[in-house]
């Protein structure tokens, strides 16, 4: 079993999310902004990737320094609000493959339907970061990693920016082996199985639908 659940408590991020959870705040700051906390969050969870020796030559001379110890990484976006994470991954692990998952909540079960499945064809080799700004129930958090895990992936990590008690409890009893990263622990999901407080929709918001 991995850690339990890591809250990041950076500065830039909590004041980021202040934003996020504005109503007020239009689509494309909205979209900006989810982009920003998922490169930030990025950064705080690839803290220990290995590193390995290596030589390069500055304008002055020799520099002994470090580089990737040559893991390869996938992210993984959970359709659709997860694609709003994807480019501020990218910006900070450029060499990333990206697959994507496609999920959606039926709203009178509201139980994950699957509906996509397109991995890169290596994935049992990479690490793996699934991405979902929103971890309500857990149910598609939970058939994400499934449908990963049965394409051979092992070390698979999960970053939300949201979570409710009830996804991370879910999500921890069945895939204990999963790193969970976010941003936030609310406090409850509501009838509508919305986390509260929240940010509402995230994909509606990130994509100027209702």
């Amino acid at each position: 079993m991995k850690g339990k659940p890591v809250i990041f408590d950076h500065p830039l991020i909590q004041h980021k999310l202040t934003f996020v959870r504005d109503k007020n705040t239009d689509t494309k700051e909205f979209r900006e902004l989810i982009s920003e906390i998922a490169a930030l969050m990025c950064y705080e969870a690839t803290r220990d990737l290995p590193l390995m020796d290596t030589e390069v030559t500055t304008p002055v001379g020799p520099a002994k320094t470090k580089i990737l110890a040559g893991k390869k990484l996938a992210i993984v976006p959970i359709l659709r609000a997860g694609l709003g994470m994807v480019d501020g991954i990218l910006r900070m692990i450029p060499a990333a493959r990206v697959g994507h998952i496609g999920l959606y909540r039926d709203h009178e079960t509201h139980l994950p339907v699957e509906y996509y499945c397109k991995l890169p064809s290596d994935i049992s080799e990479r690490d793996v970061f699934v991405l979902d700004p929103m971890l309500a129930t857990g149910g598609s958090a939970v058939d994400a990693i499934t449908m990963i895990k049965e394409k051979g992936a092992k070390n698979i990590y999960y970053l939300c920016i949201i979570a409710a008690p009830e996804g991370l409890e879910m999500l921890g009893k069945a895939h204990p082996d999963v790193q969970v990263y976010c941003a936030a622990l609310d406090e409850k999901l509501n009838e509508n199985k919305y986390i509260v407080p929240g940010l509402g929709d995230a994909g509606d918001r990130i994509f100027g639908t209702k």
